[in-house]
């Protein structure tokens, strides 16, 4: 969806109104309230003003400077420590991982549990997924039927786990014993011993970190995770750092049945991982944490029953994607996007809703709704690459154009679904693109499992 090209004087026309409703401090009031003060100290004269002015008392004025010194300093000791984040890295599989359309659709054919109706239901979802011929899957599941054990999913994890982590601490020249804080999140792999044990052992970090593990929070787990880390690190002394890993294991939640609804995570899922490195300490810091924002619908029985791990009337356990899937999506991200609006839109886009939902109750509840425009509040969009659906479904809902939505397609083409670290995906495909600047606020969005939607933003800073 391209938004259409608006008439040059309309645009014009816009362009003057955000600027004065935005800058309506400096260019309405200020102005104003400077020339009511010359107006009246022209009226008193020179002498008046400054018989009045050795009329004040000591006191007075020493409140006068004091007071607002003293409140502007409370409120900053108040305000919650700034987190930021030094750096990302993506794990790239090895090329024995890769899988191509062929070979999957290859190995798909040969499966003794796909009968023909399966067969052709995989491959047309397959067609439609929008995934490349470059996706990785782990070596067991190319095997025919597939090899689905603990052992396996052990070594998927530890493959894509350690990857990024060893080049997050090339790319930032930190020693694994300056970490104080460990979070990971997988929803459906939760081994014993646990990732962040699995982590400090691979790197022998120190006895008194802090670790914490999320699993069963869906694709919305990275950046919950995120949210972990930077509450941690308020906590924490100045200049801590928080290491967070996000993946998703493949190869244990491989359904062997015929289920339709079930068939379509190994459609679109795919191996990957991402390491962020957060830090309350600006000055290596590439990023500023800005906003967290949930919006959570699990107590609505369709949203929660929406992505639902059972067994089918086999006994094979698998994930069942509810049909209703994408339209509780939009419902929720409608919900979350009043509430991230209310605090990152400028005051053009906000009086303009305002005027349209005043307009809706007042005159015709017909009437529609102004979409603002989120591009006057972001200059990049990481929407959720959970499916060419669910990209077209946010790209609607925000009115985005077919460029604001690329990164998304591109790592979904490339790289298929990796869940939770898709965010970092293609956060790196715009900064390889040098589409980035200094000051440039991104908004990652994502849609959790049970129908809820998190909306993360990030400032650059360096």
């Amino acid at each position: 969806m391209v938004s259409s090209p608006l008439h040059p004087n309309k645009h014009l026309l816009k362009t003057l109104y955000q600027l004065l409703v935005n800058n309506f401090l400096a260019v309405v009031v200020v102005p104003a309230t400077a020339v009511g003060v010359l107006r009246k100290a022209a009226q008193l004269g020179p002498d008046e003003l400054l018989t009045r002015l050795h009329g004040l008392r000591q006191v007075h004025v020493f409140l006068a400077v004091f007071l607002p010194l003293a409140l502007a300093t409370l409120c900053l000791m108040r305000r919650p420590r700034s987190v930021y984040l030094v750096d990302y890295a993506c794990c790239r599989p090895r090329p024995n991982c890769r899988v191509s359309m062929g070979s999957f659709t290859e190995n798909a054919r040969n499966m003794p549990y796909l009968d023909d109706g399966s067969f052709r239901f995989l491959t047309r979802m397959l067609e439609r997924s929008s995934l490349g011929d470059q996706t990785y899957l782990h070596p067991s599941l190319h095997n025919i039927p597939p090899r689905c054990s603990l052992s396996d999913s052990r070594d998927e994890a530890e493959q894509v786990i350690f990857a990024a982590i060893d080049d997050l601490l090339a790319k930032t020249g930190i020693s694994p014993g300056a970490i104080d804080i460990i979070v990971t999140n997988c929803t459906a792999f939760n081994p014993t011993p646990s990732f962040t044990d699995m982590i400090i052992n691979k790197y022998k970090l120190r006895s008194d970190i802090r670790d914490a593990h999320i699993s069963g929070m869906g694709c919305s787990a990275g950046v919950i995770s995120m949210e972990v880390a930077r509450n941690l690190l308020r906590a924490a002394p100045r200049g801590a750092h928080a290491l967070v890993v996000s993946t998703e294991t493949t190869s244990l939640i491989n359904y062997t049945g015929k289920n339709r609804a079930m068939l379509l995570p190994a459609v679109l899922f795919r191996m990957g991982a991402g390491a962020v490195l957060l830090s309350t300490s600006k000055s290596t810091s590439r990023f500023r944490l800005t906003h967290v924002v949930r919006t959570l619908t699990a107590a609505q029985d369709r949203a929660y029953r929406c992505a639902y791990q059972e067994e089918d009337e086999e006994g094979q356990t698998g994930i069942n994607l509810s049909k209703d899937l994408v339209a509780i999506a939009g419902e929720t991200l409608k919900a979350n996007i009043v509430a991230i609006g209310s605090l990152v839109l400028p005051p053009s886009e906000k009086l303009l809703f305002a005027l349209s939902f005043v307009a809706r109750k007042v005159l015709n509840r017909k009437t529609k709704l102004y979409v603002p425009d989120f591009r006057t509040a972001f200059q990049h969009f990481c929407i959720h690459s959970g499916g060419r659906a669910v990209i077209d479904a946010v790209q609607t809902s925000l009115c985005l154009s077919d460029e604001d939505v690329e990164p998304s397609r591109m790592t979904l083409h490339r790289f298929g679904t990796t869940s939770s670290s898709s965010l970092w995906y293609e956060l790196a495909y715009i900064e390889a693109k040098r589409r980035t600047r200094k000051g440039d606020r991104e908004a990652c969005i994502y849609k959790k499992v049970s129908g809820s939607t998190t909306t993360f933003l990030i400032s650059i800073c360096e």
